[in-house]
């Protein structure tokens, strides 16, 4: 009793003492200290020690009914809890925590449910913030400062140049803007874009994904190294892959006796595009799945193969469901930059009008012959399919959200 109450004194005090219990078989208990039969016929019964009526491990006897209720009644729920749901509160923890240990009752449902209510938090936080933080209001003098810069750097950097490109476009109405679309050279510029993201954004995405599973369920020599060659892209500019490709796949280089012998051209075609673009896109789709992958729980996997599965069935069934969200994020980050690569796509499709042009190497093409106009319709297609992008990712991240607050 002493040390229960030492350690958890509040909890002891807040308690009743249980009841008494009478010595057994009505017999006396002797005093501490030694004494004749005279004194031990003549000797009160000393009150047996209270028991402290708490969950701590120093109180002997039996479990209480108390604490068997508190376990069995449901967890009080917060009202706030993303998604509509309800959440147990922080007072509930030891009834929760109790009820799942066994795997049944209403503790185990209130650890599930706070498990809900965790990962809702997380996706919201770690996929745009769609209401999932609740942040301090903005109430004192350096946090409006620090919040007017912040926006004033993103309307001179982002918005302001955003929306001059449109103004420029139709400052003198839609019929100009109109006839630079329909032109034929604009035509082919835009079919080559969007045919640069659809032939890499499905490759990258096989790629990406059988890349991610295999680096998080294996160990093996080199992985590291492997690691760093999948992030090279991302440091390495642009305008040096187009450089490398072109060294590697031209006239000159390793590959053009055997290229010119099947008739096959990479450089200044659109195979060399396609490559560099895939090139620069590589990295995407396996960053945004290898975290992923390593928060999910392997024994799923492994309780599918138990069961018999193959391994194109453990993947369809049990590893894209739980991957799913990471991995249309990382699409959309592929297809976003594809669509807007320059560097690469300028110096081994060597910018051929009406053959190798895209829409941002018509962008510089017709700028640089002061044709503005025209650059400015092509700009403001490039920030519509942009704009596009960015909703599909918004999109993507809310139905990620809820699904997590479920």
């Amino acid at each position: 009793m002493a040390a229960c109450a030492q350690r958890q004194p509040a909890a002891c005090a807040a308690r009743p003492l249980a009841t008494p219990r009478p010595p057994p078989h009505g017999r006396a208990r002797l005093p501490p200290r030694a004494a004749g039969p005279a004194t031990l016929a003549a000797a009160p019964a000393p009150a047996p020690a209270a028991r402290c009526s708490c969950s701590c491990s120093d109180a002997p006897g039996p479990r209480w009914p108390a604490a068997a209720a508190a376990i069995a009644a449901p967890a009080p729920r917060r009202r706030d809890a993303p998604g509509g749901g309800a959440a147990p509160t922080s007072g509930s923890g030891a009834s929760s925590s109790s009820g799942s240990s066994d795997g049944s009752g209403s503790g185990g449902a209130a650890a599930a449910q706070r498990r809900r209510v965790i990962a809702a938090s997380g996706a919201a936080g770690g996929m745009g913030g769609h209401g999932g933080g609740r942040g301090e209001p903005v109430d004192s003098l350096p946090k409006r400062l620090l919040l007017g810069v912040a926006i004033a750097y993103i309307a001179l950097v982002v918005l302001l140049p955003f929306i001059n490109v449109f103004i420029q476009a139709f400052h003198k109405g839609i019929g100009p803007f109109l006839e630079h679309v329909l032109d034929p050279d604009f035509a082919h510029a835009t079919r080559m874009t969007l045919l640069l993201a659809a032939v890499s954004v499905p490759l990258n995405t096989v790629f990406g994904t059988v890349a991610a599973i295999l680096i998080t369920r294996n160990q093996f020599p080199g992985k590291v190294f492997l690691l760093s060659l999948l992030d090279m892209p991302f440091s390495i500019s642009p305008v040096v892959t187009g450089l490398m490709l072109t060294l590697l796949y031209g006239r000159s280089g390793w590959f053009a006796q055997f290229l010119a012998e099947h008739g096959f051209s990479l450089v200044f075609a659109f195979p060399g595009m396609a490559l560099a673009t895939m090139f620069v896109t590589m990295p995407f789709v396996v960053r945004e799945l290898i975290p992923t992958l390593e928060q999910m729980d392997p024994s799923q996997e492994e309780a599918a193969r138990t069961l018999g599965a193959n391994p194109l069935q453990v993947f369809w069934h049990v590893t894209l469901p739980n991957i799913r969200w990471g991995l249309m994020y990382g699409v959309i980050l592929t297809n976003a930059r594809a669509m807007g690569e320059f560097g690469a796509v300028s110096v081994i499709s060597g910018n051929i009008i009406g053959k190798t042009q895209t829409l941002t190497l018509f962008v510089e093409s017709a700028y640089k012959e002061y044709n503005s106009e025209a650059a400015f319709a092509a700009a403001v297609l490039l920030s519509v399919l942009a704009l596009m992008t960015l909703w599909v990712k918004d999109r993507v991240e809310q139905a990620a959200a809820a699904e997590a607050a479920k």
